[in-house]
């Protein structure tokens, strides 16, 4: 027989079990807390940003690999946001992962803004706009010297400017 006890202490781990299980899928919303300088409304944001560009910057979604047309720039200048146009990295600072994502060892100075994601079971860092707040893509330490970061972003959130 089950005492009262029992049963609170197995609904409170049902239930933050779900929640966990969500927050895993879903991202956590830390970073939407946060204040930016540029703020839009999901409607303005959808007038200014194509549909992939809003789902990668808005909704934290992922480009399918190797298909940006970032991976294979490689004329000097600049990647910015394409939520905002703030300057985020130096062609200076891009290489060659193999990962199928525009990859860099390091951002400009206080363009990317980091917050930690628990998403699909895993323990990251993402990667966003330090203006708009944007998901970028996530930071991984498995780069090249001198930093030893992979900032791996999604193409589809970042435009070039070439100098």
């Amino acid at each position: 027989m089950m005492s009262r006890r029992n049963i609170l202490l197995g609904l409170g781990a049902v239930t933050a079990s779900i929640a966990g299980l969500r927050g895993m899928f879903t991202g956590s919303p830390a970073h939407a807390a946060r204040a930016y300088e540029v703020t839009r409304t999901d409607a303005e944001w959808k007038k200014t940003l194509n549909a992939d560009q809003f789902n990668v910057l808005r909704k934290a979604g992922t480009e399918t690999p190797y298909t940006s047309p970032l991976n294979k720039e490689k004329r000097t200048g600049v990647y910015t946001c394409a939520g905002c146009a703030l300057p985020l990295f130096s062609s200076a600072t891009k290489y060659e992962s193999n990962t199928g994502w525009p990859s860099f060892w390091q951002a400009m100075d206080k363009a990317v803004a980091e917050e930690s994601d628990t998403t699909l079971f895993m323990k990251r860092i993402e990667a966003l706009c330090s203006r708009c707040g944007g998901h970028l893509g996530h930071v991984f330490d498995d780069g090249p010297k001198p930093t030893g970061l992979r900032y791996c972003m999604n193409g589809v959130a970042m435009n070039f400017k070439a100098t």
